[in-house]
């Protein structure tokens, strides 16, 4: 094996770990997310989390450089109307109606209009990546049971994976003018801000504080927010962006295997069935032939993914 081949194993290595580890962090915050919910209101903890998270990640960047101009910070809060708000309010709000796994099945829809969008665009996807992709859509739907319907929640997830796609599109549009760890910090921010608005004025804002409620907002805080907003963009901006966010296929299985953990939810046998149908359609995606650093250097996608929860 020649030193150009043991070290693309290890960054291999590396970034299927991270990736793990991004996309299991990703699930488990729709089960914490219902399980805080007994204690607050779905606004309320969504706008907490990302006060504390956006506050905290904005003190560790203080020293990177900061936005500038009216219109850095007009970007900013668009950006976190979109992502924070209305991907994490609507994500929240289904979850009244429908499981946090059938939220996150839902919220997984948000690669593929991805994908159609650059389509669209002209950006070109092997065969072998649309079979990946349905495959892959296949195996959440699986997952999910085939019992979806039109009801409530289902509108509201569908309405969050809708503005996770304009986020991501946002993002890949002015998001190169920001340092990454910055423009989430800020997004974040204004994001808490204008969903605590919002629950005042919608909700009847209250919080039972005891010690699960404090450890769900601390999870969710730290490592649903901080830890997995730093690996995520870490990871889009090392590798092709369009074949890491295929990974969030995963997002559901964990979900779905948390929220059994955490919430006592049963897992049918078709679960997984749809689990093996998901995790062959992301390997159909994200395999390649070997090819050339100077290939592979052109092979990425225009558009990247943020982070779904």
């Amino acid at each position: 094996m020649t030193p150009w081949e043991e070290e693309l194993h290890e960054d291999l290595y590396k970034y299927t770990g991270l990736l793990l580890l991004t996309t299991f962090l990703m699930g488990t915050a729709y089960p914490v997310a219902k399980l805080g919910m007994v204690y607050t209101t779905p606004l309320m903890l969504m706008g907490l989390r990302f006060l504390f998270a956006g506050g905290l990640l904005a003190l560790f960047s203080a020293k990177k450089p900061q936005p500038q101009g009216v219109k850095s910070w007009r970007q900013i809060l668009l950006l976190g109307l979109f992502q924070s708000v209305g991907v994490m309010g609507f994500t929240a709000y289904s979850m009244r109606w429908i499981t946090s796994g059938e939220s996150a099945i839902i919220s997984s829809t948000s690669p593929l209009m991805l994908i159609l969008w650059g389509a669209l665009m002209g950006t070109a996807y092997r065969v072998r990546q649309w079979f990946g992709v349905a495959i892959g859509f296949i195996g959440v739907m699986i997952t999910f049971g085939l019992h979806l319907s039109l009801d409530p929640g289902m509108v509201f997830a569908f309405a969050g994976a809708v503005c996770f796609t304009v986020a991501t599109l946002l993002i890949n549009r002015f998001g190169p003018a920001f340092d990454k760890s910055v423009l989430a910090a800020y997004q974040m921010l204004a994001g808490g801000v204008m969903l605590l608005t919002l629950s005042i004025i919608g909700e009847n804002p209250v919080f039972d504080l005891n010690v699960t409620s404090g450890l769900v907002v601390v999870w969710m805080v730290f490592f649903c927010s901080i830890v997995q907003f730093t690996l995520w963009f870490y990871l889009l901006s090392h590798s092709d962006p369009g074949k890491t966010s295929s990974f969030l296929f995963l997002v559901p299985i964990f979900s779905v295997l948390c929220s059994w953990l955490l919430l006592g939810e049963h897992i049918d046998w078709y679960v997984y069935v749809g689990g093996a149908l998901t995790c062959a359609g992301v390997f159909l995606v994200n395999w390649q032939a070997k090819r050339s650093p100077q290939i592979h250097a052109k092979a990425t996608s225009p558009y990247l993914m943020q982070e779904e929860m």
